[in-house]
C-alpha cells in the first residue's frame, strides 16, 4: 500500500504592513513577535507538527530579514523527542520585481517552487495557533472537485461586513453586497488547487515572469459563481494582527 506524501504549504510574507508602522519600518511584519515567537513561526510549527514537510515562503518587503530568520529549514521538536524537519524555499518578490506581487500574484509565481496540484495556504501576519493543517482534510479536498477549500471566522469587529456566504451544502458563496445575508470573514487559511490559477479562472501565465500584480478575491468569486470553492467556519483563536493595538493586546 502506498501513501501519499503530504502537500506542501505556500505562507503570503511579502505585504508592506503600513498599518503596523513604524514596527514594520525594521522588521517585517511577519517577523513580529507574538508570545515570544515570529508570527509566521506559529504557522511552521504548527504545518511541521502535522506532517507538511516543505513550505514555500513569499517576500518582497524586508525580504531578506525573513530568509536570514529562518534559512531553509524549520525544526520541531515533538515530547517524545522526535524532530520534524521542514523544508523552507522562497520566492523573492521584491528582489525579482521590486515589489510586491499581491496574493494571486505571488502565488502564480511561486506554483513552480511548490510543485505540487494541491497546497495550504496561511498569511504570515495571522495568528491562529491552534489551526491543524488537518492532513484528512487535505486528502478530502484533494479527492473533491474544489479548486479552494476555504476556514471562515466569525466577523471581527474591525471587519463588520465579512467576505463570503456559507451555505448549508458546505459551498462558499460570493454574496453581493445589496443580499442582505449573513457573511463571514474568510481567514486567510485555505487549501487551493494550482487549477484556480490557469485560465478560465486566472489569466497570468504560467509562473509569473512578468511580475503581475493580481488579488486573489476575483479568482475566488468566479470559482466561486460556478459551485467549485468550498468552505467551513473556524471557531479558534484567530487574529489578524494588523495594527500595533491588536499586537499589544496579544502579549498582554
Amino acid at each position: 500500500m502506498t501513501t501519499t506524501p503530504p502537500i506542501p504549504a505556500m505562507l503570503l510574507a511579502a505585504g508592506r504592513g503600513e498599518r503596523m508602522r513604524p514596527l514594520t519600518n525594521t522588521t517585517p511584519k511577519p517577523l513580529l513577535e507574538v508570545r515570544g515567537r515570529a508570527l509566521l513561526e506559529w504557522h511552521l510549527g504548527a504545518l511541521a507538527g502535522a506532517g507538511v514537510r516543505r513550505a514555500v515562503i513569499n517576500t518582497a518587503w524586508l525580504g531578506e530579514r525573513i530568509s536570514e530568520h529562518f534559512f531553509s529549514h524549520f525544526g520541531l521538536q515533538r515530547p517524545s523527542g522526535e524532530r520534524e524537519q521542514l523544508s523552507i524555499s522562497y520566492s523573492h518578490e521584491g528582489r525579482d520585481f521590486g515589489h510586491a506581487l499581491e496574493t494571486a500574484g505571488g502565488i502564480a509565481r511561486a506554483l513552480p517552487l511548490l510543485q505540487a496540484s494541491v497546497f495550504w495556504l496561511a498569511a504570515g501576519d495571522v495568528y491562529a495557533p491552534d489551526f491543524p493543517f488537518d492532513a484528512a482534510s487535505a486528502r478530502r479536498f484533494a479527492a473533491s472537485g474544489a479548486l479552494a477549500h476555504l476556514w471562515l471566522v466569525p466577523n471581527p469587529a474591525h471587519h463588520p461586513r465579512g467576505d463570503f456566504g456559507l451555505s448549508p451544502e458546505g459551498l462558499a458563496l460570493s454574496l453581493p453586497e445589496a443580499i442582505a445575508a449573513p457573511r463571514h470573514t474568510y481567514s486567510t487559511l485555505a487549501l487551493l488547487r494550482a487549477e484556480l490559477f490557469a485560465p478560465p479562472w486566472c489569466d497570468i501565465p504560467p509562473g509569473n515572469p512578468q511580475g503581475v500584480a493580481a488579488p486573489l478575491a476575483p479568482l475566488l468569486r468566479r470559482a466561486m459563481d460556478a459551485g467549485r470553492v468550498t468552505a467551513e467556519l473556524y471557531q479558534g483563536l484567530w487574529v489578524d494582527v494588523g495594527t500595533p493595538e491588536r499586537l499589544a493586546q496579544l502579549n498582554t
